[in-house]
Parts: C-alpha cells; sequence; structure tokens
C-alpha cells in the first residue's frame, strides 16, 4: 500500500502582517509533497470572501481550508486596540475550537485526507501546543518577527528580573527614561529600552500584552523546533543568541525570495494564485507607476494595524507634498483614529496632481519590485522591512508598536538600509527625510546596502545557501518527527 502524504495543519495569527509568511511557507511545503489545511478564524474567513470573491477560499484537492473561533463576538473588530481582547479570547474559544478540528481530523475515515502528521503554528498562538500534546502531534512554531525583534521577546523575563517592567510611572515613557541603554543582551550591543518592543512600557504587571508575548516565547521551547523568516546573513550574530534558547532553530527567509523561487518552477499556477488579503487590492496603481522614471516614486505605507491622528496623517501628507516627488500612498480604511478620514482637500489634491496616487491597499511586493520604486516610507513591520530589502529599497523608518522599534534600530544603526522618522512627526522633518532618501548621498549610501543585502538574501535562497539548506532540514524533520 502507498504511504499516505505527510499532512501539516498551518495556524497563523489572525492578522495580516501573520497570515503573509504562513502562507508562503504552507505553499512551500506543498510545492515539497505536503499535503496542506490552512486555518483561518471565522471572522477572518469571512473577510477575506469580502475582499477577494466567494471563489477565493475554495483551495485544491491537497490545499484545504479551516476555521476555528478566536473567541470574540463578532461585533468586535479585531483592530490593534482590540488586541488584548484577542489574546485573552482565544486561549479559551481557540482552544476549544481548534481541540475539536483536530480531533475530527483523528477521527476522520476520510481516505482523501490523510493523517495530521505535524502541526505548524504561528509561535504566538499558545494554545495549539496543547492539543498538539494532547494528541501526540509534533508541533512546530512560526515566529514572524525579525530575529532581533524575536531576542528582544526573549528578554522580557529579564526585563523584570532587573526592574524595568512594569514602568515605576506613566510618565517614563517620555521623560527620558526609555533612552537607558541595554547592556545586558551581547547581541544586541547599542540597544536602548526605546529600541525593544513596546509590550513592557505599562505601570501594570498584569498587562496582557506583556504577559501574552512573554509566555509565547517561553512555550516555544517545547515545540520541536522554532522557524524564522531571516536569514543567516542578516542577523547571524542574533541568531547564534537564540539558538542558545532554542537548538532546533530554522531561519529560511526571506519567505517571499524563497517562495518566489520555488513558485517560478511550479506549474501549479491555481496554488500561485490564492492570496490571502483582508482588504481588496487596488491592481490598477500597477499601470500609474508604470508611468513614472526610474526610481522616482516614494512607496508609503504603514501597514495593516498602525492608526495613527488626523494630525500625524496632514503632517505626513504635507512632508509629501512639498518634497516634490511621486509618491504611492496606502491609506486604508481604518488608518486613522477618529474615522475613515481621506486627504481630500482641494488645495491638497491640487498639489499633488500627477505625482501622487493615494489607494485603500495595494499588491505590495509587485509595488516593490517595481523600477520606479525608489524608497518605502514604513512602520517597520518585519514583512516590509525584509520585503524591502529583497528589492534593494531604502527606508524611512516610522515605527508604532511591538517589535517595530527593534526592527527600525536594525534598519537604521547595523544594516545602514534605514533612517527614522521621529515618532512626533512634523511636515517639515518629512519632506527633508524624504528628499534624502530619494537623493541625498545618505541616501545613496542606504540605496548600495541594501543592494549588498538583497544580493547575500538571493544566496541564501539559491540552492546550497543557508536559508535553503535550512529548509530542506526543516522538511526533513515535518516528515519524520515522531
Amino acid at each position: 500500500m502507498e504511504p499516505s502524504r505527510p499532512h501539516v495543519v498551518c495556524v497563523p495569527l489572525p492578522a495580516q502582517g501573520h497570515i503573509n509568511p504562513m502562507l508562503k511557507l504552507a505553499k512551500l511545503l506543498h510545492h515539497s509533497g505536503f499535503f496542506i489545511t490552512f486555518v483561518h478564524t471565522q471572522f477572518n474567513f469571512d473577510r477575506l470572501l469580502q475582499s477577494s470573491g466567494q471563489n477565493s477560499l475554495k483551495g485544491l484537492p491537497d490545499f484545504r481550508f479551516e476555521t476555528i473561533s478566536d473567541g470574540l463576538p463578532p461585533e468586535n473588530q479585531r483592530g490593534i486596540m482590540d488586541l488584548p481582547d484577542l489574546c485573552s479570547a482565544m486561549p479559551i474559544g481557540g482552544l476549544i475550537s481548534f481541540r475539536n478540528l483536530i480531533a475530527k481530523f483523528v477521527s476522520s475515515e476520510n481516505e482523501d485526507v490523510p493523517p495530521v502528521t505535524c502541526i505548524v503554528s504561528d509561535g504566538v498562538m499558545n494554545f495549539t501546543l496543547k492539543v498538539a500534546q494532547e494528541f501526540n502531534i509534533p508541533e512546530f512554531m512560526l515566529y514572524t518577527p525579525s530575529g532581533c525583534g524575536m531576542l528582544g521577546y526573549i528578554n522580557f523575563d529579564e526585563l523584570q528580573k532587573r526592574g524595568y517592567f512594569p514602568l515605576k510611572d506613566e510618565k517614563n515613557v517620555c521623560d527620558g527614561y526609555l533612552e537607558t541603554e541595554v547592556d545586558w543582551i551581547p547581541a544586541m550591543r547599542g540597544v536602548k529600552l526605546k529600541d525593544l518592543p513596546t509590550f513592557f512600557r505599562t505601570t501594570n504587571s498584569n498587562d496582557t500584552m506583556f504577559n501574552y508575548n512573554r509566555e509565547s516565547v517561553n512555550n516555544a521551547m517545547n515545540a520541536k523546533g522554532v522557524i524564522l523568516n531571516t536569514f543567516q546573513e542578516l542577523e547571524q550574530e542574533v541568531l547564534d543568541a537564540i539558538k542558545m534558547k532554542y537548538p532546533h532553530l530554522y531561519p529560511i527567509g526571506p519567505l517571499s525570495m524563497l517562495h518566489k523561487k520555488n513558485s517560478n518552477s511550479s506549474s501549479n499556477n491555481q496554488l500561485d494564485s490564492i492570496d490571502f488579503n483582508l482588504w481588496k487590492e487596488d491592481v490598477n496603481c500597477m499601470n500609474w507607476l508604470d508611468k513614472k522614471d526610474k526610481g522616482s516614486v516614494v512607496y508609503v505605507n504603514f501597514g495593516s494595524l498602525v492608526i495613527m491622528t488626523t494630525k500625524q496623517l496632514r503632517e505626513f501628507a504635507w512632508g509629501l507634498a512639498n518634497s516634490k516627488y511621486n509618491f504611492l500612498w496606502v491609506i486604508r480604511p481604518n488608518l486613522v483614529d477618529c474615522g475613515d478620514e481621506v486627504i481630500s482637500n482641494d488645495e491638497f489634491m491640487k498639489e499633488i496632481e500627477n505625482r501622487g496616487l493615494i489607494l485603500g491597499w495595494s499588491p505590495q511586493e509587485k509595488v516593490l519590485s517595481h523600477s520606479c520604486i525608489g524608497g518605502f516610507l514604513t512602520h517597520c513591520g518585519w514583512n516590509s522591512t525584509l520585503e524591502s530589502i529583497c528589492e534593494g529599497v531604502p527606508l524611512a523608518c516610522w515605527p508604532f508598536f511591538a517589535e517595530q522599534q527593534t526592527n527600525c534600530f536594525y534598519a537604521c544603526n547595523r544594516w545602514g538600509v534605514g533612517i527614522e522618522i521621529e515618532s512626533d512627526v512634523n511636515r517639515e522633518q518629512v519632506e527633508g527625510l524624504v528628499k534624502e532618501l530619494m537623493k541625498g548621498e545618505k541616501g545613496k549610501e542606504m540605496r548600495n546596502k541594501c543592494l549588498e543585502l538583497k544580493r547575500k538574501a538571493e544566496a541564501a535562497t539559491s540552492i546550497g545557501g543557508s536559508s535553503y539548506n535550512n529548509y530542506n532540514s526543516l522538511v526533513l524533520k515535518l516528515k519524520f518527527e515522531k
């Protein structure tokens, strides 16, 4: 009798920046011979049907979709302010729902669905490990932050032991206290408190986000392996430090590049067309970009969770307008904290006529790979940072929360591919940094550094490269781990 295919159940955190890398990994594993079940929360499944159409989640016979509950009521919008609610609800509602799903697979006699041989879960979906252990199924964890961000989370225990968490006073966030240098993490020399993942910035010792993230990284010690979307040549020192805690570490990034190389060699166009955008992409922007000169456009996108004030939006808008450069700006419907405000006043629209394009959501990887893109104004989420490096595009960084501050520090101070915009943004600074990014001496240096790292990423994901070899080791582990 022919042996059944290995069956991997993939479970991302229900947020855009976590779904994307998990999907790329799932497609890679499918290409390597795995049967895939990709698990969405019911809320996100419904959103994806709205944004992409009823046929978008039909899947394939061997790449299927299932849903679980996230434990929250339907009226909860799952925005950035709702993250603590999500982190409180998932370990209860998600656990019960996921247990029922795995139990269904275990008891199923459906010959079309092979037995589950492994679970690959997002590292912050803590409850899946309990279910994996109950059913004696090996679990590997994909952590979507950078290596430096991951190392920051690993040191949350140490932050508390040394008295940095909780803060003594709420004023510590803005009184200079966060400028304190962190000199006790050897692999993060030069880092200050302000550069660490932001969830420790609270006076509440029971803070949901701090304790949830601390539990997540400690939880990973019980997994069979930890997967990171980064590459050794970019974060060698940090990865060596992480490996002290997690010996079975698989840096297989950039996943976007590894996936692209494998999809180019695959004829499965139906699988390649599967995409999970929670907002409808405006692909017409590619036609607009085609009409612009090489390296003449600033791409602006603050990701899927960041929110800003009307004042911040206005300062970015006029800073971009006054720079006189072309720009493509993604302003998703819930970017502004007081409603769906879009820059639309006559004076601004006249100023940016023929050189500014504003849209609700974009095909980001395609945009960044376009020859006319000369710089990226970003929140420094890890997917955006790594995708930009992969295309040799330098960064203007405005980090918002979580490990975005850590990514910003490394982009600006270690890798030399970014410049930082102050959190209290003003139009003069935006204008000046955009000009520097696009045509200044610093901008040229950053672009050269970016191109150098792009070449290293290409080598890492090519045959015999570090990420290529790590991925093949991971595949063997997933197929034969008991």
